[in-house]
Order: structure tokens, then C-alpha cells, then sequence
């Protein structure tokens, strides 16, 4: 089944019977627009997904929340944005407690059906009050998904939202992500709603595949958060047969949730700090999904290859260098590279291309990388973007 078109104009809200909205509380002091503290809720209970970072040193935020979905069900999640309340030891644990507390006590909800996420600067304790005063001041509504997509960023330039329709049903969300963005499941949390009526453990399922299809192959610098994570709310508020596998809509269901995931996966990797590129890699041929993947990821984190981007070089022996260490399996004789659809290395040697017009087609809002690996029948695209001195500028200033 072919992807459906995402709406970029969707938001979290738009599916029916979820609110949302942002308010500043003084927390976060750098980025765009003044939303530090954010809600998303549902009139009615959800099943709820989620996938959370693979990193040890995990946010109190995520162990909190992987606790509140043992049973599979939520209502709600409250975010905010300046600090990331990681590293905190046993406080952190008790701030994020508080904060659930709190915004579950604003929406008449049980503790353990809202979700937490903090996302900023790592090692610093949260101004509690601050939270506690933005949280009262949200005020909630069906137009309030721009609002909490705003309110989530932290050196994001712009929100990242959208939304697909299937079926009598839609799937909505946003995202926040800039930099260090490598997900292993990203800073990245990622909040999706439907008002389908899906099972949990279906939700669960497609869930994970649908990350591993869009967030886990997008990488901005290669560094991974301990906050990565991304909720999946669904209140059946539309009607209808519980969505499983092999029902009715259940194909749709999963088309629509990879299309919104890759949507997202790729404003994130637009908008990595300081780009002015995105890359999109595509491997195909490879001799298992995981080397398809794991090509993906290291040609869109090579420092030298993006440099190259950023400067519009056609210098096509980089990508060969980094097929060279990847340890993938190849058929050398029947690999081929083309950038930006020029064949630039074919049969183990360099074909005849201009220069100068793949150097302009490398000037473009899009730089794509196809590698043929003529080994096996698996395939993978992922998305990055170029290396720039603003990203060290961006990096350099961020703490301070």
C-alpha cells in the first residue's frame, strides 16, 4: 500500500476529542517564541504507545512515563521546554511525579494517566513553581496543537505538525527536534493522536515499526538524548470496530502512522541546528534491512560528507569512504552511486558526469544519495542534513 499525503497544517488536535495549548512560565530562555510549558489532553481515555531512548542515562521524565503505560492506557501528557530534568538523580524523579500531579489534578485525571516529558538543558533541577504556575495557566482548546507544538521547542526555528486523513479517521501530531538528534529507539519527543479506536497492543506494534521506518533514521549530529520519546494517544472519539491486525482499516491504520512518522522525521532533519540542507540517503540491494539502516545512518553523520553538502562539492569519493568502513556486505563489481539522480560511480570506477551541473543540483533545498549495494533485496531511506558553522556557533552558546 502506497503512503497517503500528510496535511502539513495538521496538528495534534486535529483529530477529534483532543485539546491542547502552551503558556511561558520563564523557564526557557533561548529559542523562538515565548511557550515554555505545554498540555495535551483527551476527552476520554486512550490506549497509548510509546517509544522511549535506548541511552542508559535516561531522564526522570522517561522513567516515569514507561511506568505510567504498563497498563497501556492515558489521557494526557504535560511537557516542558529549557530543561531537559535529566541527570537529577531521586528530586528529578520527584519533579516529574509533580508535575503529573499537577496537570492531572487541573484536568480531573488520575496521576498515572498523564504522561511527562521535559526537554533542554541536561543536569539542572526544574523551577518547579514556574511549572506549576504554567501548567494553570494553559488554557485548553481544540485550536491549541499550534500552540503545544510551539511551547515543546527548544532550539527548534519553526513547529513541526501535520496530520493524515484514513478511512472516517485522522492521525495528528507534532514533534520538537534540532539537535542532538541520533534516535536509538531522540533531543526528540514526538506526540501523535487518533481518534480511531486501535487496540493497544496493535498500537503498540505499529508503533515501533513506524519509528523504526522514520525517527530511528533521521540523525541531525549523531548524539542521542536521554528524553527521546514519542507517545501515540488513540480515543476512538470517530466510532467503529476496534482496530487490530487484520481487520478493517488496520492496513490504513499503518499507513497513515509511517507517513506522519516520516513526515516528522524529516522537519526534523530540515530544521537540524544551522542546516540549510536536507539530505535524504537511500540504500538499496543490501543484504539485510539492518545493513540497509546502518549505511543510512552513517552516510547522513558523516562529518565530511555533510561538509560536502553544505559546500555543494560533488566529491562522490566521500560517500564511497564511508560505504568503505561500514562493514556492510557489497558486491563491489555491481555498486553504484548517483547524487542528486547523477551516476557518479558505477562497476568500481568513476563514471563521465558534469560536474558543474551536479554541483548545481547540489545548491537545492534537497540533496539525495542512492547507493546500490547489489547484495541482497533489502532497502532503506533516512534523512539528515548538511554540516554548517552555525551548528557549532548554535552548539558552542547553547548552555551559557
Amino acid at each position: 500500500m502506497s503512503l497517503p499525503d500528510v496535511d502539513p497544517e495538521g496538528l495534534a488536535t486535529t483529530p477529534r476529542g483532543f485539546s491542547a495549548g502552551g503558556a511561558y512560565a520563564g523557564i526557557k530562555t533561548y529559542g523562538e517564541g515565548k511557550l515554555d510549558v505545554a498540555l495535551l489532553a483527551s476527552d476520554r481515555p486512550c490506549a497509548v504507545a510509546g517509544v522511549f531512548t535506548k541511552s542508559i542515562m535516561h531522564s526522570a521524565p522517561v522513567d516515569l512515563d514507561k511506568d505510567h503505560l504498563d497498563d497501556g492506557k492515558g489521557q494526557a501528557v504535560v511537557v516542558n521546554s529549557g530543561v531537559a530534568n535529566a541527570s537529577t538523580g531521586s528530586r528529578g524523579m520527584d519533579d516529574a511525579r509533580t508535575m503529573a500531579l499537577v496537570a492531572a489534578r487541573k484536568l480531573g485525571l488520575d496521576p498515572r494517566d498523564v504522561f511527562v516529558c521535559s526537554t533542554g538543558v541536561i543536569g539542572k533541577f526544574l523551577p518547579l513553581e514556574r511549572i506549576e504556575k504554567g501548567i494553570a495557566a494553559v488554557a485548553l482548546t481544540p485550536e491549541g496543537g499550534e500552540d503545544f507544538a510551539r511551547a515543546i521547542m527548544t532550539t527548534d526555528t519553526r513547529p513541526k505538525h501535520g496530520a493524515v486523513r484514513f478511512g472516517p479517521y485522522t492521525l495528528g501530531g507534532c514533534c520538537k527536534g534540532s539537535g542532538m538528534i541520533h534516535p536509538n529507539m531522540a533531543t526528540m519527543l514526538a506526540f501523535l493522536t487518533t481518534d480511531a479506536p486501535v487496540n493497544q497492543r496493535f498500537l503498540q506494534d505499529e508503533l515501533r515499526h513506524a519509528v523504526d521506518r522514520s525517527f530511528n533514521l533521521v540523525s541531525v549530529d549523531g548524539d542521542t538524548s536521554p528524553s527521546d520519546t514519542v507517545l501515540l494517544f488513540a480515543n476512538g472519539a470517530a466510532g467503529g470496530e476496534t482496530i487490530h491486525r487484520g481487520s478493517s482499516y488496520a492496513a490504513e491504520f499503518s499507513a497513515a502512522l509511517e507517513a506522519l512518522t516520516i513526515h516528522l522525521a524529516k522537519e526534523v532533519a530540515r530544521d537540524g541546528e544551522g542546516a540549510t540542507r536536507l539530505i535524504e540517503a537511500s540504500v538499496t540491494n543490501a543484504s539485510s534491512v539492518e545493513d540497509a539502516r546502518k549505511l543510512v545512518r552513517l552516510l547522513t553523520t558523516s562529518y565530511l560528507l555533510k561538509s560536502a553538502v553544505h559546500g555543494a562539492d560533488p566529491n562522490w569519493g566521500r560517500i564511497v569512504a564511508v560505504l568503505g568502513r561500514a562493514e556492510v556486505r557489497v558486491r563491489e563489481e555491481l555498486v553504484t552511486v548517483d547524487l542528486c539522480g547523477h551516476r557518479v560511480f558505477q562497476g568500481g570506477q568513476p563514471t563521465a558526469f558534469n560536474e558543474a551541473v551536479v554541483a548545481e543540483a547540489m545548491k537545492g533545498d534537497t540533496v539525495t544519495i542512492a547507493v546500490d549495494l547489489g547484495a541482497g533485496p533489502a532497502t532503506a531511506t533516512g534523512w539528515g542534513c548538511d554540516l554548517t558553522a552555525e551548528y557549532v556557533s548554535i552548539n558552542a552558546d547553547y548552555h551559557t
